[in-house]
């Protein structure tokens, strides 16, 4: 089992930056994969950024040179930096890990992030 508290998200204008944070129950080494998702509403959750427990990265085309994903394994925390933020960012945010069979089974509560024009 795997306990994940996001922090971070709020308001921001376009162009500014935001920095999520979620910190896992465990090692984040014993930890397949953890990532960000996000939800707008109308929308489908879409996978943002992930990063494996040795250390491979993918971030999402839309979010490419703008945002990066990265761990803080002294607090078993992955990070998630928003650059140049647009207002077709805003949504509600999801951590999340995969269990080993590499299924997203483990969620945080979300936290808002919203992006004025």
């Amino acid at each position: 089992q795997v306990y994940l508290v996001e922090s971070g998200g709020g308001l921001v204008q376009a162009g500014g930056s935001l920095s999520l944070s979620c910190a896992a129950s465990r090692s984040i080494f014993s930890i397949d994969t953890m990532g960000w998702y996000r939800q707008a509403p109308g929308n489908q959750r879409e996978l943002v950024a992930s990063i494996t427990n040795s250390g491979n990265i993918n971030l999402s085309d839309s979010v490419k040179g703008r945002f990066a994903i990265s761990r803080e394994p002294a607090k078993n925390a992955v990070n998630l930096m928003m650059n140049s933020l647009k207002p077709e960012d805003t949504a509600i945010y999801y951590c999340a890990a995969t269990d080993w069979s590499g299924t997203w089974t483990y969620w945080g509560q979300g936290t808002q992030v919203s992006v004025s024009s």
